[in-house]
């Protein structure tokens, strides 16, 4: 049984402990307002691009930009956006799980945040790249990861390219998610892709936004369509990496606050438990002195 001094030595470094992860939790609760303000405030723009880019679709024909084409063969590459941090709960865990489960062990890789890195490195996968994306994210960070996506699809070596990413629902729920990136394909063209209800198995509804079938695309719809895929593949990009930061501020601020009460708890227990070997100490003096004093009549 610890002694007296072992007890008071615990309590003094769970205090210790339960300092930091409250300034942790303040931290993250202070980030995760302005990552999810980010995140919300994105979503009706990737649905109003979406309808644009459907009626494009309609207009033209997919072999009228190779970003819509469906190419052979070819191996994968997956974009895997994570933390640059820990203490975040079991966000890049999951996420980590559903990429083992549903990749391909021929994939290639490219990471976005330190954690996947390390993953990468551990697990032995090609790596090909590595971006940092600062906070708060930014559309000038996210591009070079779009374009780099963008210029090894077109070269023809890889027929698909996905982004895993960590989908923010709430505060306390994040889903990891799979999503194809490369090629668009009709189906996501036209649907209503607000990252809100993503990774549900539910089929997707129709945008219910303006019809764009009466407006005329000036020069062409050609010309329009080789300028807005590209812009639609990097705010997809963009806003796939806005729902991870508001993810990881979220997981963050949750694990934070769990982690400060549980050391409360355990203040009060190591607490409770040196109160009763003072008192036993106490007990155990009296009892001496008083056979002491008996003995002495």
């Amino acid at each position: 049984m610890a002694n007296l001094r072992d007890i008071r030595r615990r309590i003094k470094s769970v205090k210790n402990t339960a300092q930091i992860t409250k300034a942790m939790q303040l931290v993250a609760a202070s980030k995760m307002k302005k990552a999810q303000d980010q995140a919300t405030a994105g979503r009706p723009y990737a649905d109003l691009l979406n309808q644009v880019i459907n009626q494009l679709k309609e207009q033209t024909s997919a072999e009228d930009h190779p970003l819509l084409r469906e190419q052979d063969g070819g191996k994968e590459l997956v974009i895997l956006v994570t933390t640059d941090k820990g203490l975040c709960g079991p966000l890049n865990t999951n996420l980590l799980r559903l990429v083992a489960e549903r990749v391909p062990a021929n994939a290639d890789f490219v990471t976005v945040g330190s954690k996947g890195r390390q993953a990468m490195a551990r697990l032995k996968r090609n790596l090909l790249a590595d971006f940092t994306v600062k906070d708060p994210v930014s559309v000038a960070e996210t591009k070079p990861i779009a374009e780099f996506a963008m210029e090894r699809f077109l070269s023809g070596g890889y027929g698909r390219v996905r982004v895993a990413f960590t989908n923010f629902i709430n505060t306390m729920r994040q889903d990891p998610h799979l999503e194809t990136l490369l090629p668009i394909s009709p189906i996501e063209l036209g649907a209503k892709k607000a990252y809100h209800g993503m990774g549900k198995d539910a089929p997707a509804a129709k945008s219910e936004g303006p019809a764009y079938g009466g407006y005329l695309f000036e020069p062409s719809a050609r010309d329009v369509l080789d300028t807005v895929v590209p812009q639609y593949v990097g705010y997809e990009l963009y806003q796939m990496v806005l729902e991870s930061r508001a993810s990881e501020h979220s997981a963050r601020m949750v694990a934070m606050k769990a982690a400060t009460d549980n050391a409360k708890q355990m203040i009060k227990d190591l607490t409770l438990d040196y109160n009763k070997q003072r008192q036993a100490a106490i007990t155990s003096e009296l009892l001496e002195i008083t056979t002491a004093m008996r003995a002495l009549e």
